[in-house]
């Protein structure tokens, strides 16, 4: 079945944000960041060290879309386009959900270095936070980044995500076991501070 057949899109809303389920329709957009901000992206990547970096061409795409969908319908997992003003800037997912006791799962993200710095992801992760909590009905979500990444570090700095230490050799990124920090949040967290988290980055500015 082909990428497109199954294609069955879902959209979220934020201030300025709209995260969206991918389509290999949307392919052309994708390549055009990841080719050119492949130096500030491949370095931050899960890859063992005998894998080649993320495949880039449309058929791959089209089949990463696939896989996408199908871990949704399975209720698995969520991954999202970023769009501004209808343009591509980056990507988003919720991985690894977890149901029975634990009701978990991840948050990954990354960003076109052009719209880096302008609060976008932030408004991205609470838009996605939002949505794993109140529709999703998730407990705890984490988001686990290597340390000396400061720019991905500042966005959960900025929304004040407890930071709950450093897992040592986490994760393999780009062919090397790489310390993570680790950030996560629960469902009473949430339902604490949702109000000024959305207030601050999801409703409309107000005059």
């Amino acid at each position: 079945m082909s990428a497109r057949a199954v294609y069955s899109p879902v959209t979220l809303h934020g201030r300025r944000v709209v995260l969206r389920t991918l389509g290999d329709h949307d392919y052309e957009g994708w390549l055009e960041v990841r080719v050119r901000c492949r130096d500030w992206l491949v370095k931050w990547e899960p890859r063992s060290a005998h894998a080649s970096s993320l495949p880039e061409d449309q058929r791959s795409f089209a089949s990463r879309c696939a896989l996408r969908e199908r871990e949704r319908q399975l209720g698995s997992g969520y991954g999202f386009g970023i769009f501004v003003d209808q343009r591509f800037v980056g990507e988003i997912t919720l991985s690894s959900i977890q149901r029975g006791p634990l009701q978990s799962a991840f948050i990954g993200y990354w960003i076109d270095e052009a719209f880096a710095g302008r609060g976008l992801m932030p408004e991205s992760v609470i838009t996605l936070l939002q949505y794993a909590f109140q529709s999703l009905r998730l407990h705890r979500v984490e988001i686990n980044i290597i340390p000396r990444n400061a720019a991905s570090r500042r966005v959960v700095e900025k929304l004040g995500v407890r930071f709950e230490g450093i897992a040592e050799r986490y994760l393999e990124i780009d062919g090397a076991w790489e310390d993570h920090a680790r950030y996560a949040i629960t469902a009473e967290e949430w339902a604490d501070r949702a109000p000024e988290l959305v207030a601050n980055w999801l409703l409309p500015v107000q005059a």
